[in-house]
């Protein structure tokens, strides 16, 4: 099972793997730009997605009870996010091949490639150096949904306060030895039903939580193409997201069914920095256009990015109760909207 979890957790990493992400570097002092606008809505879709499915009632464990749940978490990308406007003044070097003005990102549906044309003047000379390369389209299509997925298995224990800490975990495994992703999370749920007096008898439950999960991925980047004039040594994209969340929580705990929800603030970051070292070969030009040699040069740890992802959220749920057993969902308005579902093992 936690093969299977983090299997799931690593597939976005493993089809972007294919998107050949270096070819952007012979943008020159625009590829960490043109990298940002095309990675946006995966990194801010992951920070939503890992703040989700920490809970599936507001009601906390007794003393030494505990839960295990199993649940997956999935980010919809919203329409605005599928492309970004390509504006040339945005950029010092780069013009699109035939004039497009949107290009898929890479959440997108639309995977049809973008040709990028490149020319950098070379200093103290009359001279340029130019190239082209084929942007990504977008990797959607290789999902069920158009959704960013997080996969979780979460542990919750009571405590003697009428408080819940929760512990989330998928050990570090790999996929096909070039993909590696791990998460850790932590979270404690506080009961504040048992402070309002006669309406701790009621099915009604309150309760305050505080989380913080932590998402590392990295994938090997391999020179498996010669004809994208970038060559390739000890490559490798490394992705680290931190995500919080503090929500109040609500729940009507009956025996078959229990209907909860939460209001909350999210707050996340997460970084790009792709490392190793990249030898990029271009065409010199002279001011006519016509090609004179051919240059080339290596820059190392090109790109290093940082994505910020904030706002309000409320969720709505429902649970069945089939003895010790839990069947849960939930959606979650935010600016990725958040459908999380789950299994639970729970006792006391």
């Amino acid at each position: 099972m936690k093969k299977t979890i983090t299997l799931l957790l690593v597939l976005c990493f493993s089809v972007l793997q294919a998107q050949e992400l270096e070819s952007l570097l012979l943008a020159g002092d625009d590829a960490s730009k043109l990298t940002e606008n095309y990675m946006n809505p995966l990194m801010k879709g992951a920070l939503y997605s890992i703040n989700g499915g920490w809970y599936s009632t507001a009601k906390t464990h007794k003393k030494f009870g505990f839960d295990v749940t199993i649940s997956a978490s999935a980010s919809f990308v919203p329409n605005s996010s599928l492309n970004f406007i390509f504006n040339p003044a945005d950029y010092e070097f780069l013009a699109t091949a035939n004039g497009e003005t949107s290009i898929p990102t890479v959440m997108s549906e639309n995977g049809t490639q973008t040709t990028i044309d490149v020319r950098i003047p070379i200093d103290g000379t009359n001279t340029f150096k130019v190239g082209s390369f084929e942007m990504p389209g977008g990797i959607a299509e290789d999902f069920p949904i158009n959704a960013v997925p997080t996969p979780m298995i979460q542990v919750g224990v009571g405590l003697p306060t009428n408080t819940d800490v929760k512990l989330r975990y998928v050990p570090k495994l790999s996929f096909d030895d070039d993909v590696e992703a791990s998460l850790i999370g932590v979270g404690l749920q506080h009961d504040i039903t048992q402070y309002l007096g006669p309406i701790d008898r009621l099915p009604i439950h309150i309760s305050v939580l505080a989380a913080f999960t932590r998402l590392n991925a990295t994938y090997a980047i391999n020179d498996d193409s010669f004809s994208d004039n970038v060559s390739i040594q000890n490559g490798e994209a490394d992705f680290t997201m931190n995500a919080w969340t503090i929500q109040a929580l609500g729940s009507l705990d009956f025996t078959v069914i229990t209907l909860y929800g939460g209001v909350g603030y999210n707050q996340g970051k997460s970084e790009i920095n792709i490392k190793g070292d990249y030898n990029l070969s271009y065409d010199v030009e002279d001011s006519s256009g016509n090609v004179v040699s051919t240059i080339s040069e290596t820059i190392s740890n090109p790109v290093n990015l940082d994505f910020e992802a904030n706002g309000i959220r409320t969720t709505l749920g429902a649970r069945f109760n089939l003895g010790p057993i839990k069947i849960f969902g939930d959606y979650t308005f935010q600016k990725f909207n958040t459908l999380s579902v789950g299994l639970a093992v729970s006792i006391r």
